[in-house]
């Protein structure tokens, strides 16, 4: 067990509710492995809090936290610096102590990117399909621009917030000229088309694991080398998945993304490369896979 001793430097993480976080069983495992002399703890912080726990922070020199729901965006006015890819994304998931004061990125698009890289593909000839258009589709998006992919299809069932969410990237023009926006009926012309098909959309979480966002008659249309990618991690595979197995598509689940959001962010906060397979390993034997 890890001895906590005064010189124990402090990493965390902070939302409303915090409990239900994987974060810390798989960034303490990874800093149990490497013998480093670091704790990572939840704190949780209510809605209007988030300047006080900062001074807190600052008071004690916590070196770095993660951010979960609600405090992705309050965040950023208390930030000295934000990174690009947390600027296109509109959200922070990463906090570290600089020289000049506290800067935020947002992990969760090379965390996306991540297993995508992995694999031998022209990503500039990709024709990647989203399915959603909420805050994890943003990420999605700003993986899938920095990947080098030359289009991106959104498909959403709301004219309204696909509209709304087309104008929230008008501050970036390199962005909207990827961007092409599809209502769901759309869908029947877009997968068979599709080289990589991505679930944002809560559809198919657990409990509800007999559900998936695309019906089976549509998932048949897709490309036997199609890439499946759904950010969900439990169920493990989801329903959505195990569709797409079934015609031959490369499954991706969204364990790997958690992951890899959080090895990116454990490589900033300890400025050295850090154990990906003891992170993996232990959210597959917390969460029983």
């Amino acid at each position: 067990m890890q001895q906590i001793t005064g010189k124990t430097k402090l990493l965390g993480i902070i939302g409303d509710p915090v409990e239900h976080s994987l974060s810390p069983i798989m960034h303490n495992a990874a800093i149990a492995s490497l013998r480093l002399d670091y704790i990572y703890v939840p704190f949780p912080v209510k809605q209007g809090d988030l300047a006080t726990i900062l001074a807190g922070f600052n008071a004690f020199n916590l070196v770095g936290f993660s951010i979960t729901i609600p405090h992705k965006q309050a965040i950023i006015p208390l930030l000295t610096e934000i990174s690009d890819d947390a600027d296109n994304i509109g959200a922070v998931n990463t906090v570290w102590r600089t020289a000049s004061g506290w800067k935020g990125t947002n992990t969760d698009a090379e965390g996306f990117v991540a297993p995508l890289k992995a694999m031998s593909r022209d990503w500039s000839k990709t024709t990647p399909v989203i399915l959603g258009n909420g805050g994890a589709a943003r990420a999605v998006i700003a993986g899938l621009t920095n990947l080098g992919c030359q289009e991106i299809h959104i498909v959403g069932r709301d004219p309204n917030k696909l509209a709304r969410f087309y104008q929230s990237w008008s501050h970036s023009t390199k962005i909207t000229s990827l961007l092409k926006i599809h209502h769901w009926d759309n869908l029947s012309s877009l997968i068979p088309a599709a080289d990589l098909l991505v679930n944002t959309t809560p559809v198919g979480m657990s409990p509800h694991v007999d559900t998936s966002p695309v019906e089976e008659s549509l998932i048949q249309k897709l490309k036997p080398n199609a890439i499946a990618y759904d950010l969900i991690y439990t169920p493990n595979p989801t329903q959505f998945l195990q569709l797409a197995q079934a015609q031959g598509a490369i499954a991706i689940d969204g364990l790997e993304m958690l992951v890899q959001q959080g090895i990116a962010a454990l490589q900033i906060w300890l400025q050295q490369p850090v154990p990906v397979d003891v992170m993996r390993d232990s959210l597959k034997e917390y969460l029983g896979l």
